[in-house]
């Protein structure tokens, strides 16, 4: 008899509650994958596109979303000869992480430090791994500069927070309310504001402009936005000369910039796609990761769980995530007694 699993399927292209909970069969190793056990989902924005096709990559259906998996190593593939079965690990996929197992390579996994609970493991690499490519590789943030984060307080937002202040630079939050204000504060960030809801009018542009002005002391040096919408215009407009815009999402809609801005500025705008990085250089993606968790173990960063969702529930999960009122991750316990 062949073994099954459960597996919340898109069958369909449309919203969260259009996802299934079905029965498959359990999925085979190949040649240099492991099966892993999967234990917990991190739920992220691409997961509200994807299943509405809306994404960079459209997979053929059915499929699970969820790209970013923790859970317990179950079945090597042929030729594979770690890590280990029974070892803890963390991983990016692009889809299939809401199910009880899945496939992926091996050399894709990173062994779960003991100290980190499954949740926080399922919640860690997108947000951190896209921030520290942002900042880092994409920036050249320096110890000494002002970063302005937009989106403060949602998963990759606390991450820059917490990253940048690592860093040394002096960090200025931006969130819209101040239930996220306080979240961002307590992240780390030095300073912050609350703007105001879209749509913005010429006024509060430049009033939302001034602010971002006045808390930084003239200008900021390095803008990190996974916003986008009716506030990229007069966030550019605060920012410094020779200024970096990091693009990094736009969940409030694509913005449309004035190209005579980044001429008056002097500044770059720069885009941020982390999973292009990790497939052009997966050596450096690696070593990231590494750098990441060795900043978890000296607790310099951690993640913030918002909640927890069984699987039968992860359209649920994924519509609150869609309303933008999270604060940190949202995580799918596929196996509720690991927490």
């Amino acid at each position: 008899m062949t073994a099954t699993m459960r597996a919340l399927h898109s069958l369909a292209t449309g919203g969260p509650e259009t996802l299934e909970l079905r029965q498959v069969p359990v999925p085979d190793p190949g040649p240099g994958q492991l099966r892993l056990r999967v234990q917990a989902v991190g739920v992220n924005y691409p997961d509200v596109l994807i299943i509405q096709d809306r994404y960079q990559f459209k997979p053929e259906r059915p499929f699970a979303p969820g790209a970013e998996v923790a859970g317990v190593v179950d079945a090597l593939g042929p030729g594979v000869d770690g890590p280990a079965p029974g070892t803890r690990v963390l991983a990016m996929l692009g889809w299939g992480g809401m199910a009880d197992y899945v496939v992926l390579k091996a050399a894709d996994c990173f062994a779960i430090p003991d100290a980190m609970p499954i949740d926080e493991a399922a919640g860690f690499l997108l947000t951190y791994g896209t921030s520290w490519h942002a900042l880092r590789d994409r920036a050249a943030l320096k110890a000494g500069e002002t970063l302005l984060v937009m989106g403060a307080a949602g998963g990759v937002g606390l991450a820059a927070v917490e990253l940048g202040r690592a860093m040394g630079a002096r960090v200025i939050a931006a969130v819209s309310s101040p239930e996220k204000l306080a979240v961002a504060m307590a992240a780390g960030a030095d300073a912050g504001l609350i703007y105001p809801h879209a749509p913005l009018d010429r006024a509060a542009q430049r009033a939302f402009s001034d602010r971002v002005k006045a808390e930084a002391g003239g200008a900021v040096d390095v803008i990190y936005d996974p916003v986008g919408g009716d506030y990229a215009e007069p966030a550019l407009r605060a920012i410094a000369r020779g200024g970096r815009y990091l693009i990094v999402g736009f969940p409030a809609g694509i913005p449309a910039v004035p190209f005579n801005l980044p001429l008056l500025k002097e500044c770059d705008l720069r885009g941020v796609f982390w999973g292009s990085h990790i497939e052009h250089d997966p050596a450096a993606h690696r070593a990231a990761v590494a750098e990441l968790l060795d900043l978890y173990a000296q607790g310099k960063i951690r993640p913030r769980i918002h909640s927890h969702h069984p699987l039968d529930r992860g359209g649920a999960a994924i519509a609150l995530l869609a309303g933008r009122a999270v604060t940190g991750k949202v995580v799918v316990m596929v196996d509720e007694t690991a927490r």
